[in-house]
Parts: structure tokens; C-alpha cells; sequence
């Protein structure tokens, strides 16, 4: 017992803690990927979709016509356009503070993020939703969904590499719950638009996490060896 606690003491607690919920993150991709390969997510798949139209026409999804329009705005955040642009402003302030680590981690997650999508959705080759008509324009496969997947990968990364840049407790929470808040309703709004699976968007958001706390471990260990290589 004392051995495993001089072991934890003399280790990075918060490392070992982030490393082991990314692995938690990347098993349940793993887990939804499996289940929706084998065909056992296709129930509840259905019933979510059609609970989100009206039943006597499913081209029309439930709540007043202006919240379709709010939607699109919405599942925009997620899109390659205003993520690049984010992306593009996070980058210049990183640079202007001469955070060049940070800088440097923010292209590796949005240019890995971006890949890792593609790559998953060609695996996997999963047909878009067919019960609805689509409210957005799709060009790829639905799995896993890639606006769930990086918009939660960029923006979790947008929160840690900022958020680094700071000390105070309460801006650091600010900036986690916001980007939480952000990939959540993004992803809602891919199944609320008939876009993707609800299965679809859990695997984005598993495997987004996944990427952008495996980054952010990568980041903090580099930085803590630096500091011990280079007390000053």
C-alpha cells in the first residue's frame, strides 16, 4: 500500500487522472462502435429520430418553425468553416501571449481531429438516417457524427490551452463549461436536424473527448518535463 502511494506521489496525480478518463472516453467509443456494427442500437436509434418530428409529418421537426432556423445556426458552430475561423483567432492569441507550446497543440488537435473523422467515417461507412428528411446538407458517411467528434475535440482543446493561460479557478471553469455547453447542444442539433444517428453523435463526442484529453495529457507532460529539465 505505502509503495503504490509513493508511486502516486512522486507522479503527476492529475496526468494519471486525465490519461485514465481519456481511456474511459476512447473505450466507450469503442463500446457504441461495436453495438451499432452488430445492429443493437438500430431500436433506439429509430425512436429518438421520429421523436423529434411531428408524427403526422415527419418532415416537420416538433417546436415553433423559427427553432429549425436556430438549429442550423447552432450545428454551424460545428461546421469546418466557423471552427477554422475559431480555430485561426485562438491561434493568434496564443501567439500574441508567446505561448508557442500551446499554439503548437492547437493545430495538432484540430489538424488530428479533422483527420481521424475523415478516416473513422470511411471505416465505417454507416448510411445517414433515411426515416427523415435531412434539414442540413451532409456530403459523408454519419459515423461517427464529425460535428459532434471535432467541434468537441476543438473546442475542449480551445478551453485546456487557454485556460492554461490563466490561474484564476473561476475562468478556467468558465472556459471548460462553455466549450461543454457548445459541443453538447452541437450535437443535439445534428439529431434534432435529422443529420445523424443519436449513436452517431455519442461516438463523436467519446472519441472528440478522447483526442482532445489525450492532447491535453501530452501538453501537461511535456510542459512538467521542461520545468524539471529547466527549473529556470
Amino acid at each position: 500500500m505505502r509503495s503504490g502511494m509513493q508511486w502516486i506521489g512522486s507522479h503527476d496525480l492529475t496526468l494519471i487522472v486525465v490519461l485514465a478518463i481519456a481511456a474511459g472516453a476512447a473505450w466507450a467509443f469503442a463500446g457504441v462502435a461495436e453495438s451499432v456494427t452488430e445492429g443493437e442500437t438500430h431500436a433506439i436509434d429509430r425512436t429518438i429520430v421520429l421523436a423529434l418530428r411531428d408524427t403526422a409529418d415527419p418532415g416537420d421537426p416538433i417546436g415553433p418553425h423559427w427553432f429549425e432556423e436556430v438549429a442550423r445556426d447552432v450545428t454551424a458552430l460545428g461546421g469546418v468553416a466557423v471552427l477554422s475561423l475559431a480555430s485561426l483567432a485562438v491561434l493568434g492569441y496564443v501567439l500574441i501571449r508567446r505561448a508557442y507550446v500551446n499554439a503548437v497543440v492547437l493545430v495538432i488537435a484540430v489538424v488530428g481531429a479533422q483527420l481521424a473523422s475523415s478516416l473513422l467515417k470511411i471505416g465505417f461507412g454507416r448510411p445517414r438516417p433515411d426515416l427523415v428528411p435531412h434539414l442540413a446538407q451532409v456530403y459523408t458517411a454519419s459515423f461517427p457524427s464529425g460535428h459532434a467528434m471535432v467541434s468537441t475535440a476543438v473546442y475542449l482543446t480551445f478551453a485546456t490551452q487557454l485556460a492554461s493561460l490563466h490561474r484564476e479557478v473561476v475562468i478556467r471553469g468558465y472556459l471548460i463549461a462553455t466549450a461543454l455547453a457548445l459541443v453538447t447542444i452541437i450535437g443535439v442539433s445534428r439529431v434534432y436536424l435529422g443529420v445523424h444517428w443519436p449513436t452517431d453523435v455519442l461516438a463523436g463526442w467519446a472519441a472528440g473527448s478522447a483526442w482532445a484529453l489525450f492532447v491535453w495529457a501530452g501538453t501537461r507532460w511535456y510542459s512538467t518535463r521542461r520545468r524539471r529539465t529547466h527549473p529556470h
